[in-house]
């Protein structure tokens, strides 16, 4: 079983949708469980997180349920004409439309921004700072990035903002991606937004820009990185097939 995907950031939701498919057609029926993490992962001859990604966005859809120590089981039949792992976005598309978005909300801000909105800023970039679990990391640079916008004076943008960080928070997959990368990454992300703050404090509006697109310029290495791992993995498993199968045959 193979998906013939290309694209590392979109593997997962063609398995996703396989395994979707599979579960609508009936072979795998409510109350099933499903082969193994290793195993899917020989099946569709992908790394073993991309398989973990794609459970994510199954039981996300409520055709799954993962089971701590069990395994993942079958909820009930994919809805007809449904395909949320399809609609999903992915982090680095995501990624890619903050920076063209909220470089120029950075930008804009720096020249209506408030002591009381740079002193929130502040706070929230010393709780950056301290040791925080990741959905506390994740809410805090949330908060830091929409009171940016919010600063601005123009609900639209903020509003523009926000919408991104929905949908975000509607893929799984995206969110269990960007925090391998977060936890993956080499960037101070404290000190990358404290950086964003100067600039907004000296109302530089082109300083903003760049501290914010040098930011997420971070962001995106870290992504690239862990695809790399992902792609490194799948290779080292597809070597080992080739190794056991070249065993299998000098033994006929």
């Amino acid at each position: 079983m193979t998906t013939g995907a290309t694209d590392p950031q979109k593997l997962y939701q063609q398995i996703a949708r396989a395994i979707a498919t599979a579960i609508g057609d009936g072979r795998y029926g409510p109350g099933d469980k499903l082969p193994s993490e290793r195993e899917l992962a020989d099946d569709f001859g992908v790394s073993r997180p991309t398989i973990r990604d794609a459970m994510i966005a199954l039981e996300f859809q409520g055709l799954v349920e993962a089971r701590q120590g069990s395994g993942v089981y079958v909820n009930a039949a994919a809805p007809p004409g449904e395909d949320s792992a399809e609609a999903e976005v992915g982090a680095l598309e995501l990624t890619e439309a903050r920076r063209l978005f909220e470089g120029e909300a950075c930008a804009l801000s720096a020249a209506t921004i408030t002591e009381a909105d740079l002193a929130r800023l502040e706070q929230v970039v010393g709780q950056m700072a301290s040791s925080i679990a990741a959905d506390e990391a994740e809410r805090l640079e949330q908060d830091f990035h929409l009171a940016i916008a919010r600063a601005t004076g123009n609900a639209a943008i903020e509003a523009g903002v926000a919408d991104l960080w929905t949908l975000r928070q509607q893929s799984p997959a995206c969110v269990a991606l960007l925090r391998r990368a977060r936890a993956h990454g080499g960037g101070d992300r404290a000190e990358a937004h404290r950086r964003i703050v100067a600039a907004l404090r000296r109302r530089d509006p082109r300083a903003a820009r760049q501290a914010l697109h040098a930011h997420l310029a971070q962001v995106v290495d870290d992504l690239l990185a862990v695809t790399e791992l992902d792609a490194l993995q799948q290779t080292r498993q597809k070597m080992a097939e080739q190794r056991r199968e070249l065993a299998r045959r000098t033994q006929i």
